[in-house]
């Protein structure tokens, strides 16, 4: 590789790293694409977490873990701001604040995922077991098992990072490189515990949930079917099925496209063959599923597009507007 084509990130430093100098156009281009991402997500997360903190009927124990969604996503779109400083291949800010990052990248993100987990879990309690729900799945349980979410994800984050945090930028092999905890453990252990285990529970729990769903609709079509309205009922059945088997797909297919390549990188051993820009290109396609949770989890609710509207119209800041009827 000649001097024309890579530059060193600090001049004035022997020990500094190299980047590779690209074409003003590519660079900008993906400036503006993860600026765009990082913006839509805390837009979007924000949108959510205004309209359940503000509208009363909103409180429910199902939505206010999508409030919890929203809040560790809308860090999620934050922390992305960092990704955007490594983009060329530099990072200039300092061990310490290299560290910080992926401390709360890494804390954020599993809340995020754990979160997610829940909502499978509520979803699975109100479909299979509806009787109970209302007292199974209480305001204060979900509050308490959203608490425990962030301290599990921090803890693990800690555990994980605990030589990083002793000793910030142990890993760089040069000024202006950040690099997190590189043990061939840790990158197994977050591919069991932040991918492998909530793809089986939220697989099992959703296929629980559309099985349950389908047998429930043809019932009603057997029950319906007795009063000879057998015709009537038959199009609004294979809607239900075609939606609860459209949901599912969506929820699996978006988190796989999302986190898959990220594991698949880390844990075969290639990170280190990776360059910046496709690291921080797999790290942004990571994070995204930030940007999609609001909108499977949330824009398909009517309550959501009117919360919208009355947000942008400025309704919301009338005397009273926090008890407008949302359902």
């Amino acid at each position: 590789m000649t001097m024309e084509e890579v530059e060193l990130c600090f001049p004035q430093l022997n020990t500094s790293c190299w980047k590779t100098k690209r074409p003003l156009s590519y660079t900008v281009v993906i400036y503006i694409v993860l600026s765009f991402i990082s913006l839509l997500t805390v837009t979007l997360n924000l949108l959510v977490i205004i309209s359940i903190s503000h509208f009363k009927q909103l409180q429910t124990p199902t939505n206010l873990l999508l409030l919890s969604l929203g809040i560790s996503d809308l860090f999620v779109g934050l922390d992305m701001l960092f990704q955007i400083l490594v983009v060329n291949g530099c990072w200039f800010i300092g061990d310490l604040m290299c560290t910080l990052y992926f401390v709360l990248d890494h804390t954020i993100t599993s809340t995020s995922i754990g979160i997610m987990v829940l909502i499978s879990i509520d979803r699975y309690v109100a479909i299979c077991d509806p009787l109970h729900y209302s007292t199974k799945v209480t305001p204060r349980r979900v509050t308490v098992c959203v608490l425990l979410c962030w301290i599990f994800s921090f803890s693990y984050s800690v555990i994980v990072l605990k030589e990083v945090l002793k000793q910030p930028g142990r890993y760089n092999s040069c000024v202006g490189e950040c690099v997190g905890s590189v043990t061939i453990i840790h990158q197994f252990s977050d591919f069991i515990v932040l991918f492998l285990i909530p793809i089986i529970v939220i697989v099992i729990l959703y296929m629980r949930v559309f099985v349950v769903a389908v047998s429930q609709a043809r019932a009603m079509r057997s029950h319906i079917a007795a009063v000879s309205l057998q015709r009537s009922v038959k199009v609004t059945v294979n809607k239900s099925e075609l939606k609860a088997a459209g949901t599912l797909g969506v929820v699996i297919v978006v988190f796989l496209i999302c986190i898959f390549p990220y594991f698949c990188v880390t844990v075969t051993g290639q990170d280190t063959f990776v360059s910046a820009s496709s690291a921080s290109f797999i790290l942004c396609l990571y994070d995204s599923n930030s940007c999609l949770n609001p909108l499977i989890y949330a824009l398909f609710y009517p309550w959501f597009r009117k919360s919208i509207k009355l947000i942008f119209t400025l309704q919301i800041l009338k005397p009273g507007s926090c008890e407008t009827n949302m359902l």
